[in-house]
């Protein structure tokens, strides 16, 4: 199974990702997380320590790595290099691996100009390929707000692209375009998770303001997903209603992938 998750900053997509991520390691599968935002958060919802995550390198600041799969030296300009780099033992070489969850972190890209394309770039877009058509695992792509990281065939072997959003307009703006852009490329299976619900008023707004999607749940809002934030705590060990609720979640994305 592979998943895409994305939203507004700040609606608890990383929250989300966590939890799924250790909801569906604890049902033994082989999970795993790839933080594909740039300002990457998922280390410390997973509860890797502020210890353990500088220690790990975002595959984008390889550039030994970089320059040997692609030929071409980070920040180079003009020049050749691969397109196609080998990319499928980075994953069980790079990743930080936590109660049965393996961590990859991708980075950022410093482009040097629209539509610019650099050696990093190729790489993480060959590693995002080989991670959805090829890898076995569980796969749970944290993302931000957009389909940066998805080429169309990439994005079309997708098994759920699933928008986080908060009861507000504004976030259910950022769901729309989204969907926009997803549908411009061919993604068809767009969900929606409810995040920081409060009522059932707030599952109604949800539900009701962005009917042309399903929605797969609601995770209710949780001062010990704040605190669990606060300390760096994962978020699955320190909130069980938050873990109960991914789980629902997760047993609805095992039947929508079944069928």
């Amino acid at each position: 199974m592979k998943l895409a998750i994305t939203g507004k900053g700040g609606v608890g997509k990383t929250t989300l990702a966590s939890l799924l991520a250790r909801a569906f390691a604890l049902e033994g599968r082989t999970v795993l997380a790839i933080d594909a935002d740039p300002d990457a958060n998922l280390a410390a919802a997973l509860g890797f320590s502020p210890e353990e995550f500088s220690r790990i390198t975002p595959i984008s600041e390889m550039a030994d790595l970089i320059e040997e799969r692609t030929g071409a030296r980070p920040g180079s300009t003009g020049g050749f290099f691969k397109v196609n780099p080998r990319v499928d033992d980075i994953p069980d070489r790079f990743s930080a691996k936590r109660d049965g969850v393996k961590l990859l972190i991708m980075g950022g890209i410093k482009k040097g100009g629209g539509g610019c394309i650099c050696p990093e770039s190729v790489l993480l877009r060959s590693l995002v390929t080989y991670l959805i058509l090829y890898r076995k695992d569980v796969v749970i792509m944290d993302m931000e707000a957009g389909i940066e990281h998805l080429g169309r065939a990439t994005a079309q072997s997708v098994d759920a692209f699933i928008v986080v959003v908060e009861p507000g307009q504004r976030s259910f703006q950022t769901a729309r375009s989204i969907r926009q852009l997803a549908g411009e490329i061919g993604i068809e299976r767009c969900f929606v998770v409810g995040s920081k619900v409060m009522s059932d008023d707030d599952r109604a707004l949800i539900t009701d303001s962005l009917p042309d999607f399903q929605v797969l749940g609601f995770l209710s809002y949780s001062p010990l997903i704040q605190r669990a934030d606060m300390l760096g705590q994962c978020v699955y060990d320190v909130d069980p209603g938050a873990a109960r609720q991914a789980q629902e979640i997760a047993a609805r994305l095992e039947k929508l992938h079944a069928g």
